[in-house]
């Protein structure tokens, strides 16, 4: 079934989770203003895949199952699988500004990946616990929160050697019919509105630290879970002009001795496939990553384009303003590129599914991840100074300044000054507000650091294929047994230019001229 945005706040009035936002314990996620924005921008994905315009991206074939389910909720088989992922991602967030659902596409994803290879190598059945599950979640449509990221305690040692082990999530003890678990997700995103939890693990793992090598799926309201997350958005501000209606909320997540049934157990120990499901969802986010700032781009490009208008200025005419908007443009239709091209250069995995080029993706994750401090400089840029002194909307309706601020803040005579203001604000709103900053540093570390991106690009990109190439450039000319013959200047042979010897026939400049030819 392929629910409606009414029907998933609906579906969350099921649910109990022990949720405190601001310091206060929340007594119905569903019908709480502070998580409201949040709930409302999950609500996209499900609207969209119930329009005809949109179906062809934000619906999929399961090829597991046969049956159509939403976009977020897909295992990608084919290369246009994941152009069309990519789009939906984009497409919702040019409306909500982050999708937050395509976390869960991206962790089921890595996880179908992992369990069958996990299966291989340990003999276990984890892949057949999984694919019973997504099958249950596709068939609910439901909307998992990633409990990935740990608190990690200190940086500098290894979960096994940490003081407080609740740092990490791990199994504290093994039953006949599951384990449970224990310890601390630092950063979950909307995890109050969430229906269930991928608990999964955030880094490699040695084999003393095999516990921490754990992924399950636990209900946000199953026993001994606490969510403790900041409201989504800037709900009732009247100057917020998009995150009032649309946000994210996040959260730290202790799970405190929570007991997980088998059939919701994908790895317990396995150490070495516990990195394997880091780096497989790693890449298939910092893919979608990449449509999501493009959606975000869409926003500033459009708002931007709108304030330079309003302002009376013709890009034709004004160079500068033409050069800033066109390297907006570049910055976000460049990282998007990078997208399309980890899409088409995608391959199989033994699982059956595809994955996006590794190096494609995490090149256009790093991009966005850098750029988007030069994505709010060039929406300033392009918008002028108002944002700085903005009056605030209640003096739109203050009788002692609103005439003289109508008249003295307006921009082109065709323009009436309340758009101006109105497109000011939301420019405010996505680029200096408290929650444009907070976007910020998502972007640069959601899908981890930019040094993980770096790392990932170095141990995928094919260097010794380009150390080849230029080898085999200077190796033309090698000999039989395998000598290279330097065409450099002064050694043009094993040894270096040698003199002819007169006594063996050749003689005179032409002929030690072919000589070094040779």
């Amino acid at each position: 079934m392929l629910m409606t945005a009414s029907d998933y706040r609906d579906s969350l009035r099921a649910y109990r989770p022990r949720v405190f936002v601001n310091g206060q314990a929340i007594g119905s996620v569903a019908d709480e203003p502070l998580l409201a924005a949040g709930i409302d921008a999950v609500g996209i994905t499900y609207d969209l895949a119930h329009r005809p315009d949109h179906l062809p991206i934000m619906t999929a074939r399961q090829g597991t199952s046969g049956r159509t389910v939403n976009r977020m909720l897909h295992i990608n088989e084919t290369s246009a699988d994941l152009l069309s992922k990519l789009e939906a991602v984009r497409l919702v967030c040019k409306i909500s500004g982050c999708a937050q659902r395509y976390l869960t596409h991206d962790a089921l994803n890595g996880i179908f990946q992992a369990t069958k290879r996990t299966d291989v190598s340990h003999g276990t059945d984890y892949s057949e616990r999984f694919l019973n599950y997504l099958h249950e979640v596709q068939d609910r449509d439901l909307t998992l929160g990633v409990a990935m990221t740990d608190a990690k305690g200190d940086r500098a040692k290894r979960p096994g050697q940490q003081a407080n082990p609740d740092v990490y999530v791990h199994i504290k003890e093994r039953r006949p019919d599951g384990i449970v678990i224990r310890g601390t997700k630092a950063i979950v995103t909307g995890a109050p509105y969430m229906h269930e939890f991928l608990v999964m693990p955030c880094r490699t793992h040695t084999k003393e630290d095999a516990e921490f090598a754990v992924c399950c799926a636990v209900p946000v309201d199953a026993p001994g879970v606490t969510i403790v997350a900041r409201p989504a958005g800037r709900p009732g501000e009247a100057a917020a002009k998009f995150s009032a209606k649309y946000g994210q909320s996040t959260g730290v997540v202790i799970f405190d001795d929570v007991f997980v049934p088998h059939d919701r157990v994908f790895l317990a120990g396995e150490y070495e496939e516990g990195g394997f499901i880091t780096t497989s969802y790693a890449t298939h986010h910092r893919h979608s990553c990449i449509g999501a700032r493009a959606g975000f781009g869409d926003l500033l490009i459009g708002a931007g384009a709108l304030m330079v208008e309003a302002n009376g200025l013709d890009p034709d005419r004004h160079g500068h303003i033409r050069d800033a908007m066109v390297e907006l443009i570049t910055i976000t239709e460049g990282f998007y590129a990078c997208g399309v091209a980890a899409s088409v250069y995608c391959t199989k995995d033994p699982a059956g599914s595809v994955m996006p080029d590794a190096v494609f993706s995490n090149i256009g994750k790093l991009l966005l991840a850098t750029k988007i401090y030069d994505m709010h400089r060039l929406a300033h840029y392009v918008s002028g100074g108002m944002v700085v002194a903005l009056p605030g909307p209640d003096e739109d309706h203050n009788p002692l300044t609103q005439a003289s601020l109508t008249s003295v803040l307006g921009g082109r005579a065709d323009i009436p000054m309340e758009q101006r203001m109105e497109v000011s604000r939301l420019i405010e709103d996505l680029t200096v507000s408290h929650q444009a900053g907070w976007y910020s540093v998502i972007s640069l570390h959601g899908g981890g650091s930019p040094e993980a991106m770096k790392r990932e690009i170095w141990r995928n990109y094919p260097i010794m294929e380009k150390v080849e190439l230029v080898e085999n450039l200077l190796d033309q000319g090698v000999l039989e047994e395998g000598r290279r013959v330097s065409k450099q200047p002064g050694r043009c042979c094993a040894t270096g230019c040698e003199v002819p010897n007169p006594h063996d026939g050749a003689t005179g400049p032409k002929n030690a001229g072919r000589e070094a030819a040779e």
